[in-house]
């Protein structure tokens, strides 16, 4: 029974061994560079959708002014007496916000990418980089004027009474506490 034991032993330590010449395993990169690269690209589009999300739907920062009002102006027509025209002139205006909002976006994905491959020189060029990060810095300024632009489109709309009955509704509602974070 012991000698069954060493046999198996030793073809086990026969088999656990490379063959002498056979070549060297090929070099694997370092376990932690791969893993922080792979980390700051998820990191990275984590932020990018991140950042389409606050665009999009708003977020903490986002100010009375900046809500997505048009679409609660919607889904209330009835509580606000929106008149057919009223209702037709609020969803071409959402539209329109919306395509611009998918063009910008997709600009703004366009100039990260070009900003990413600027950063992932040995040597970045600052000049080209400022350039880039204005140019995103503006394309995400450009999105949140438009939402406020067409927005107060939006209430010109309105009728003075219906502007007051919309004032009054947010002012009461769940809407305005969850968007709400600034004291009042």
């Amino acid at each position: 029974m012991r000698s069954y034991s060493v046999v198996a032993l030793l073809i086990f330590a026969l088999l656990a061994t490379p063959a002498a010449g056979s070549d060297a395993p090929a070099a694997q990169p370092v376990v932690h560079e791969e893993v922080s690269r792979v980390w700051d690209e998820i990191t990275r589009q984590i932020q990018n959708w991140t950042n389409r999300w606050h665009e999009r739907f708003g977020g903490l920062t986002e100010s009375r002014g900046e809500r997505p009002l048009i679409t609660w102006m919607l889904s209330h027509r009835d509580d606000l007496n929106l008149s057919a025209e009223q209702v037709r002139n609020l969803e071409r205006l959402r539209g329109d916000f919306e395509r611009e909002t998918i063009r910008r976006e997709a600009d703004l994905r366009v100039a990260e990418m070009d900003l990413s491959s600027l950063l992932e020189s040995d040597s970045v060029d600052l000049k080209k980089a400022e350039v880039k990060v204005r140019e995103i810095e503006r394309l995400r300024a450009d999105t949140r004027f438009a939402r406020i632009r067409t927005i107060e489109q939006g209430k010109e709309l309105l009728s003075q009474e219906q502007r007051e009955k919309l004032r009054n509704m947010v002012a009461g509602t769940h809407y305005s506490r969850r968007h709400d974070r600034e004291p009042r």
